[in-house]
Parts: structure tokens; C-alpha cells; sequence
């Protein structure tokens, strides 16, 4: 789920040329019997999820009297004082970009953005740089405590290269293990925007299907009888343009799997304007050449909203984005046909 950056410093290998002091963790009376590697991350959560304890024990750095514990289902000792030792945060292979970034809200845990369409969310083939990753390494040089061993951004969720909005990343690991349970869990309050061909029918309703790759294209993603995972997408349309030939429609995620919102629209015969994977059909002239006056070169989706509870401080947070000017653009081109 998240994807490796590197940190701010120089030098790595000078980072080991002074090897950290071990974190002491005592057991307390009634953890006595309990699995270890529950009952550390318990006594150091914002310091290492249970993941990585875990991965530490299995490398031998958690030791008590001397002598390493490597089995992440040991039985803690009641009042035992257990040694972690934490490698130093490691450079990871993308490097920091100084690359725009709207910023929403920040704090030592977490940073929401307001994300451009055309940045992909991390490195991949086909965009090596460039991304929410390379730019976050660049605004938090200094601030990520490492997620995984690791200084890099905790990317939890996704939006597609081209779709613009709200996205929350993780600066550590107490932050990344909350975001991905409360993702998990889906209580994440997480609604979009789109600019669609025609409208969904009826007006508003739940769309339940079960998404996974295409079997005649592995490039898309699509509606399955059998196999795939459960998707869940709540819609509303909020106005129609040109006598129904586009719309504007607000969806609601139950769940988050890819391309979800563009997959359950197209299913509907309500694809996103402009979307150039799942839009095959044409709109209608007015509504094609609104497209073009608007100079809109991207699915005509958004991220609108995105809620949460604070994984750390518990603070109930919620963050909201206008369309962006490409977007706006279209809107008032449809509003006028």
C-alpha cells in the first residue's frame, strides 16, 4: 500500500557508522502470557506498528537478557524488559522533487493534499517521477519518522493519475497502521464528483457489483459474474444538462477498488466525460463540443471530499475541494447548453 522514498539525508551509509540505542520496553504484570509482539506495539504505538515488530523479532533486534526473541508469537514475561533495536530510517530508491503541492492540512502524523490531475501517486513504469511520492519527500524532508523502516510518505489510497482531489498520506508508522485500518474498515467518509455522458437511471441509488480485471483486456478493470472483489458505490444525480445528454453526479464509496467510480458509471451507460478507457461511446455534438471549448483532457472526475478520524489524536477531520479549472470549465460550458 505505500510506496518506498527516500529520506533527507546525504549519506546513508554515514547513518550506520553509529549504531542506535535500543528502545527498552518493559512488560507490565498483567501482559504476562500475552503474544509479544502484540504487547510491544501496544507499549510503542507511535514508535512501530505491530508489522514492523514483528519484522525486527524475525531479524533477530528484539532481545531479553542478552538473548533474541524471534518468534512474533512468544509469550511476553510479566515486568521482563525487552530491548528493541530500530535500525536507522533507510533511503528508499525515488528521490525528493520541489514539486507544487496544495496543501490542505498537516501535522507530525499525517499531511492531506489537494492532488492535481496529472500526478500519479507514486513511481511506476510509465512515471518514474514526478509523483505525490517524489513531491512529499521534498515538502516533509526532516518530518517523516519512517514508515516500515523507511522514510517515506504512507500511501493508503489511491486516486487514478488523472482524476484530481483529496488524498491523505501518512508521515509515520502510527499514522500508516490507523489510515489503513479505518480504509480497511471503511469508515472513511469519501465522496466524488463526476461530469457524466447522459445520467445514471433512476436518479440516485447503490450500485453492488464485484470489479476485477477485464478477461478481455487486462489494462481495465470491469464488472464480473464471478471473481473479483466486492464494490460498492452510492450515487446521486445532483443536475442533468441538455435534456439528459450529460449530467452531474455525486458518488459515495462504500468500498475503494480500482477505478471503481469510473467501472460502476460506465455500467450504467453514464461513463465520465472524456474518460479514455471507459467512455468508448461518444456524447452527443453539444455535449462533445462543450468538452472540447473547455479544453478538458481527463476523465472528468474529482475527489470532492474526503473525512476521517485523526488515527493518533482521534480528531474528527473533514476536508473538501472545489472542481479544479479544468473541470469548472466544463460545468459552465454544460450549464450553457
Amino acid at each position: 500500500m505505500t510506496d518506498p522514498a527516500p529520506d533527507a539525508l546525504d549519506d546513508d551509509e554515514a547513518v550506520h557508522d553509529f549504531p542506535p540505542e535500543p528502545v527498552r520496553i518493559t512488560a507490565p504484570k498483567d501482559a504476562g502470557g500475552q503474544r509479544l509482539d502484540r504487547v510491544l506495539a501496544d507499549l510503542a504505538p507511535d514508535l512501530l506498528s505491530r508489522a514492523r515488530i514483528k519484522a525486527l523479532m524475525a531479524e533477530g533486534a528484539v532481545t531479553l537478557g542478552g538473548v533474541a526473541v524471534t518468534q512474533a508469537s512468544a509469550k511476553a514475561k510479566a515486568l521482563a524488559t525487552y530491548e528493541v533495536l530500530v535500525p536507522p530510517v533507510r533511503a528508499a530508491e525515488p528521490s525528493a522533487e520541489a514539486l507544487p503541492l496544495t496543501v490542505l492540512f498537516e501535522d507530525a502524523h499525517l499531511i492531506v493534499i489537494d492532488k492535481a490531475a496529472g500526478m500519479a501517486a507514486h513511481p511506476a513504469p510509465g512515471s518514474p517521477d514526478g509523483t505525490l511520492v517524489n513531491a512529499l519527500l521534498h515538502h516533509c524532508a526532516g518530518s517523516l519518522s519512517g514508515v516500515g523502516g523507511v522514510a517515506r510518505p504512507g500511501i493508503v489510497h489511491r486516486l487514478d493519475k488523472d482524476t484530481s482531489g483529496v488524498m491523505v498520506a501518512a508521515k509515520t508508522d502510527a499514522a500508516h497502521v490507523g489510515l489503513s485500518r479505518l480504509f480497511a474498515a471503511h469508515d472513511i467518509e469519501r465522496s466524488y464528483v463526476a461530469l457524466t455522458r447522459g445520467a445514471p437511471s433512476p436518479a440516485s441509488g447503490v450500485i453492488a457489483t464485484r470489479i476485477g480485471r477485464s478477461p478481455s483486456d487486462r489494462k481495465k478493470m470491469a464488472v464480473l459474474k464471478v471473481g473479483g472483489r466486492e464494490a460498492i458505490t452510492h450515487y446521486r444525480v445532483e443536475r442533468a444538462y441538455a435534456g439528459g445528454a450529460a449530467a452531474k453526479v455525486t458518488c459515495t464509496l462504500e468500498t475503494g477498488r480500482t477505478h471503481q467510480i469510473r467501472v460502476h458509471l460506465a455500467s450504467r451507460g453514464a461513463p465520465c466525460l472524456a474518460d479514455p478507457v471507459y467512455g468508448a461511446s461518444q456524447p452527443t455534438a453539444p455535449v462533445r463540443a462543450a468538452v472540447a471549448r473547455s479544453g478538458l483532457k481527463r476523465q472528468a472526475l474529482h475527489a470532492a471530499v474526503l473525512g476521517f478520524r485523526h488515527p493518533v489524536t482521534g480528531e474528527a477531520l473533514r476536508f473538501s475541494s472545489d472542481f479544479p479549472a479544468d473541470l469548472a470549465a466544463l460545468e459552465a460550458e454544460l450549464q450553457d447548453l
